[in-house]
């Protein structure tokens, strides 16, 4: 008798994770300099660690309300009021989840109907177009371009747009690139949004982390707050990925509904976790600053390295990943950053994980000290130019 499969189709067509394949590799090695990983090297800021303490020294260790403590809300939206000069009510357009990638399943829970289409821009977070698949959308990705800097553009929205065409998933600044779009390329992108009235969903947990320009926050343009489900969290600019915590703001009726669906799946965030996030935004922008002045060294140190052993990398605007060409050495991706594991103990990420316009290129996280990336770089010089 044929034996009934009991996992759903949805789930069974998802792929694991090209990036966890090389995170096993690696950690089955001895003397392996990780690039690959996209966690901050610093340890949570103490003083949001002892707010923590206090909290549990207090006795709270009970649920909060669903949507986060209010309390919370209230800073998150004054934070990013005074950051990004965007507005939102506490009580009814912000939710605390448990990490940005929630906040970004809830979303799209939350607005997409089966078969609706959702525009993902790739090279992109690996886990956008699962989850539009997970949430009965039908993702449609438009691969951008290195000589654009692997920056969106208005036309390739017009050209990917379709009568079914429901919301479009930006990243900015972007993972894996660090492409970080400025106001007057976000104003453009914006017109193509409300000619074809899309939503958007604005990933922009790497907000903080954005080095030369000012961040433009997509929901401050012009009328982009009431079609925007803006979605960020702690995990980056506040070294705090092992708390899962991140936050979604936007329009009442999407953000009441990701309650609802938060409700049934996850009851409400880590009440701890919340304590160090509300420290976090009430005192914690000298620790970010601190903490970005040290990437954008290592920023800078990487992107100098990679060109001079031949491997082209643009200057990252954001986020903490390099993105450097290894076309010049003939090897794909994927072999590239298996034998660089193999002979050089160096892990990176192959391009071609983030979809098939990152081919040809690997993501190298600078989130790590400068000693181990001077190694780093030593080792993959050493790689390099036995193929170039």
């Amino acid at each position: 008798m044929k034996k009934t499969s009991f996992v759903s189709k949805q789930a069974d067509s998802l792929q694991p994770s090209g990036i966890r394949r090389f995170f096993d590799l690696a950690a089955q090695m001895e003397d392996v300099i990780s690039l690959g990983v996209g966690e901050p090297d610093f340890v949570t800021p103490w003083s949001f660690i002892e707010h923590s303490f206090h909290a549990l020294e207090q006795g709270y260790t009970s649920y909060t309300e669903n949507a986060g403590m209010l309390d919370l809300r209230e800073e998150i939206s004054n934070y990013l009021l005074g950051s990004f000069g965007v507005n939102y009510d506490a009580e009814k357009e912000v939710v605390v989840t448990v990490g940005a990638s929630q906040a970004i399943d809830l979303a799209l829970r939350a607005t997409v109907n089966p078969g609706e289409e959702v525009l993902v821009v790739e090279p992109g977070f690996v886990a956008y177009v699962p989850t539009v698949s997970l949430a009965g959308g039908t993702p449609v990705t438009i691969q951008t371009r290195p000589e654009d800097d692997f920056k969106l553009t208005p036309a390739q929205i017009e050209e990917a747009v379709t009568p079914n065409t429901k919301a479009i998933i930006l990243c900015n600044p972007n993972n894996p690139t660090g492409a970080a779009l400025s106001r007057e390329e976000l104003e453009g992108i914006a017109e193509v949004v409300e000619k074809h009235d899309l939503l958007v969903l604005s990933d922009e947990i790497y907000a903080e982390l954005t080095y030369e320009d000012v961040h433009t926050s997509f929901p401050a343009i012009g009328r982009m707050k009431e079609r925007t489900v803006l979605i960020s969290g702690f995990s980056k600019a506040f070294a705090m990925t092992g708390w899962r915590l991140g936050y979604a703001t936007g329009p009442q009726e999407i953000i009441e509904t990701m309650v609802k669906i938060h409700q049934y799946t996850m009851m409400c965030a880590p009440t701890i976790a919340q304590h160090a996030a509300l420290e976090a935004m009430k005192n914690g922008k000298p620790s970010v600053d601190h903490m970005m002045k040290s990437y954008k060294q290592r920023r800078n140190f990487i992107v100098s390295s990679l060109n001079e052993m031949g491997l082209d990398c643009p200057n990252p605007g954001g986020a903490f990943y390099a993105f450097p060409s290894i076309r010049e050495t003939g090897l794909s991706s994927a072999d590239f950053a298996e034998e660089l594991l193999q002979e050089e103990q160096v892990a990176v990420v192959p391009g071609d994980v983030f979809g098939e316009s990152g081919e040809g290129f690997v993501r190298c996280s600078y989130a790590t000290s400068l000693k181990q990336l001077d190694e780093a770089m030593r080792r993959m010089k050493r790689f390099v130019e036995k193929r170039i």
